[in-house]
């Protein structure tokens, strides 16, 4: 059982986040927990997704994550997602559509490219989207999603990864049952 403790000046919260992080789910290489089911990963993509529509559009300033991944989503005893970890997070008005950064945040494998390099454009709100999209990848794919400089080509970056299976003809080992939509 995890728990997340924060505190604030004399009252203290504490949260039972009883089933830890996305990432213990997800991964096929971490065999100690079960597949939770394509319904509950759809719930749990959605929550996440709710909560990205909330930090961009639901409060008075918009809040950018710049670090989702499996790792920071912590999961309740419902399987409710929690968007955790904040440190990277940078604040800005809803109206500002580009946001000027002098370093990269994130954790390759989830930064969008234009954070780290400003060739392929400005970085906006849609950098947490990007990640999201990684994160649906891996949560897919059951698989993790690691730099390219792994020696082990079972932990190559996703997006190289499936570039390589499409140019090679190949399938994308991505293999959805039959019983659901």
């Amino acid at each position: 059982m995890a728990w997340l403790s924060i505190s604030h000046s004399t009252s203290d919260i504490v949260v039972v986040i009883s089933n830890g992080s996305l990432q213990d789910f997800i991964s096929s290489a971490d065999s100690k927990n079960s597949f939770l089911g394509w319904e509950k990963l759809h719930d749990i993509a959605v929550g996440i997704a709710k909560g990205i529509e909330y930090l961009h559009q639901g409060c008075d300033q918009r809040i950018l994550h710049f670090d989702i991944k499996p790792h920071n989503v912590l999961l309740d005893h419902n399987f409710t997602p929690k968007i955790s970890d904040f440190g990277l997070a940078k604040l800005c008005s809803k109206d500002q559509s580009i946001v000027s950064m002098t370093t990269a945040r994130g954790t390759m494998g989830y930064i969008a490219p234009e954070v780290f390099s400003r060739n392929f454009g400005n970085v906006s709100y849609k950098s947490d989207v990007y990640s999201f999209g990684m994160l649906l990848l891996e949560m897919v794919g059951g698989r993790k999603n690691i730099g390219s400089s792994a020696k082990d080509t079972n932990e190559i970056y996703y997006p190289e990864w499936i570039y390589n299976l499409l140019e090679g003809g190949d399938d994308l080992r991505i293999h959805i049952g039959d019983d659901g939509d």
